[in-house]
């Protein structure tokens, strides 16, 4: 019996790994598109649109740039580092 669980155990935790590691793998890939499509942008002379842009600006020259990364992160559903990153760029 104890048998049977360890090798349960094993297989899950094989599973687990596996499933991490392709998660991993689309990471890397998403990320290395994004870039491309941000050269391409740049290449065009093209701004992506920021959503509720004139608050996040308000926001940060008013000195409130932890609500103006949390508005960001609202409106463009960016990860913590990347808001901060675009909101240090504005301010």
């Amino acid at each position: 019996m104890e048998t049977a669980i360890l090798f349960l155990v094993f297989l899950v935790v094989l599973g687990d790994i596996a499933i991490r590691s392709r998660i991993a793998r689309a990471d890397r890939r998403v990320a290395r598109v994004e870039r491309k499509l941000d050269l391409v942008l740049e290449h065009l002379g093209l701004r992506e649109e920021v959503p509720r842009a004139d608050e996040i600006t308000a926001l940060v020259r008013e000195g409130k740039k932890v609500q103006a990364v949390k508005v960001y992160r609202e409106a463009t559903g960016a990860d913590l580092i990347e808001a901060k990153q675009a909101v240090d760029r504005l301010g």
